[in-house]
């Protein structure tokens, strides 16, 4: 290859900012970032740092000319990528240079095939007919790792799991075997599992084609088993870059500090997650997560009684096929789980996509009606009830979903939100009803000003936060989490966690905590189940389960999760 300049991409001083309604946002704030030949470079930052921001700087997606501002340079083997027309750049990108999305789901055309949309990528840049195109899109398949390539060429992307949807993209993004890849989050929303393949995959796609990376991430022990450098940014600087090892074992800017001491740690339990804007305050906060320790909380016969109990428990789903869609065999969702939960415990379900942990969730609750089995709460088999029964009962058993926006109705203020439960279960006067949402939002660290506001003006956490007031409107005992902070940035994740934790001392509270991240389970739990294929297969209390698995998936899953480098918080 001809290296006729030292770097593939200089970023040299990059501003951008956006202008609306008469504010003006600094985005990016004179960056200056090289990505050598050949090597990883990752930008790690929470949501508003400016990551995102910068790549589709770097590939001219940001709209032009629309109260966006872009001064600076971005020289791809010395020349500068904002100085192309759109023609020009049209050659370089998803040809010279390609980018993978964050979500697979919305980055893929549901209307046409995988193959068809690999197919253009290919046809749009290479000199091949269509037929020498399909051969090369099925090549990309199978060196991605899509099992029977041949035949998944022609599936849609509905058809495809989370993890193979990735893989599709990533053979999109490899078709003109690129010298630049830009992945920005690209394994945020997948499962441990999933992720740890991903990341194998693109690791050995990075060095078979000698290609240049650049991976975006807020989290840093997932950067830091692909990169070989780390820059750190915070709200639109760079406040740091370090090779890896560096970064783990001598952070020196608060916000790196931060990043690294907020995300639990598997073989360390602090007593509370220490958060970025407490670091960024105080850096005292940082040194005291490394030697406050949780004690584990024992468990009192009178005090902690079994207040929920599954006998059996099953949900199947029929399968049909042939001419007259007959059932021809049941897919069992959730296949014989009995567990007992105690008064004022945290209890983990933990497993991959598919494993039935968020059916279980609902059924518990009555969302989802069981094939059999008993739900036996408070000594009564909750089966067993009707639905006037079940509504009073669901005022002492919440669930708080995973993604805040989609179970926030836009429409409602928050106001509204907060009080609904009260107007369905008639419960107190107007006046009242907004008394209690208000000092429900002050509860979970929002102000009375929220009442008014609708949903979209709150960030992830905030909006979050309102879930977990909704959920407390009715005063119930018992709350199901199901992924309720696997979409948020490090250390907001890091506050709706002490929160939950700081609600449950004092209004003694049991959990049912769900997630595919074992770290964020083992951290949250007294006991923890491992859910596969609809089966518990190990249950056990948290410490046991990561310091002695016993069961082959366990061990598969803990074996999964990004370990990072050693160093003060590792």
């Amino acid at each position: 290859m001809n290296k006729p300049h030292e770097n593939l991409i200089e970023i040299k001083n990059l501003n951008v900012t956006f202008h609306s309604d008469g504010k003006v946002v600094k985005a990016v704030k004179n960056l200056n970032l090289s990505i050598p030949y050949g090597k990883t470079i990752g930008i790690v930052g929470e949501s508003g740092s400016g990551k995102s921001v910068t790549s589709l700087a770097i590939m001219r997606l940001l709209p032009e000319h629309n109260g966006i501002k872009i001064t600076g340079e971005i020289l791809y083997k010395g020349q500068n990528l904002l100085e192309l027309s759109q023609k020009d750049m049209r050659k370089v990108r998803g040809n010279k240079i390609s980018m993978i999305f964050q979500e697979p789901m919305t980055s893929l055309n549901p209307v046409f095939t995988v193959g068809q949309q690999i197919d253009e990528t290919i046809l749009l840049h290479q000199d091949m007919t269509k037929d020498q195109a399909r051969k090369r899109t099925i090549e990309l398949l199978n060196e991605v790792g899509i099992p029977d390539a041949a035949n998944k060429v022609n599936a849609y992307p509905h058809e495809m799991s989370g993890g193979q949807k990735q893989r599709v993209m990533i053979a999109m993004a490899m078709a003109c075997e690129p010298e630049l890849l830009i992945c920005d989050e690209p394994t945020t929303a997948l499962d441990v599992t999933i992720q740890q393949q991903v990341l194998n995959l693109m690791s050995e796609l990075q060095k078979k084609h000698k290609m240049s990376m650049l991976f975006i991430t807020h989290d840093l022990s997932v950067v830091a088993d692909i990169a070989d450098e780390v820059a750190v940014m915070f709200r639109g600087d760079k406040v740091e870059q370090k090779t890896c090892n560096e970064l783990f074992e001598n952070p020196e800017h608060p916000y790196t500090k931060g990043l690294l001491a907020c995300r639990p740690k598997l073989d360390r339990n602090p007593r509370r997650l220490p958060t970025v804007d407490e670091i960024l305050k105080d850096e005292k906060a940082f040194y005291a997560a490394l030697v406050d320790y949780k004690v584990a909380r024992a468990v009192d016969e009178v005090k902690n009684p079994v207040i929920l109990e599954l006998q059996d428990l099953e949900k199947y789903y029929p399968i049909k096929g042939g001419i007259f869609g007959t059932k021809v065999k049941d897919f069992k969702a959730v296949d014989g789980v009995s567990i007992k939960i105690r008064k004022g415990r945290t209890f983990g379900l933990v497993g991959e996509s598919g494993c039935g942990k968020t059916t279980l969730g609902r059924t518990i609750l009555r969302l989802i009606e069981p094939t059999a089995g008993k739900i036996i709460y408070h000594g009564e088999n909750i089966l067993e009830k009707d639905a006037n029964e079940m509504r009073a009962l669901r005022r002492k058993m919440q669930i708080i979903f995973q993604d805040p926006f989609s179970s926030l109705n836009p429409r409602m203020t928050v106001g509204d939100i907060i009080t609904e439960p009260l107007v369905i279960h008639d419960i107190g006067t107007k006046k009242e009803r907004i008394e209690t949402a208000a000092r429900l939002l002050e509860k979970v660290g929002l102000s009375a000003d929220a009442l008014s506001r609708y949903p979209h003006e709150f960030s992830g956490g905030q909006r979050q936060r309102i879930c977990i007031a909704r959920a407390l409107t009715l005063n119930p005992e018992f709350l199901i989490c199901d992924e309720s902070v696997s979409a948020l940035d490090v250390s907001v994740q890091a506050q709706v966690l002490n929160l939950l934790q700081d609600l449950q001392d004092e209004l003694g509270l049991t959990y049912i905590f769900i997630s595919h991240d074992l770290s964020v389970v083992k951290y949250m739990s007294d006991e923890i189940a491992v859910m596969n294929s609809g089966k518990i297969v190990e249950l056990a209390d948290a410490e046991s389960i990561y310091n002695n698995p016993q069961n082959v998936y366990t061990q598969k899953l803990i074996s999964a999760i990004p370990k990072g480098h050693t160093g003060p918080l590792s």
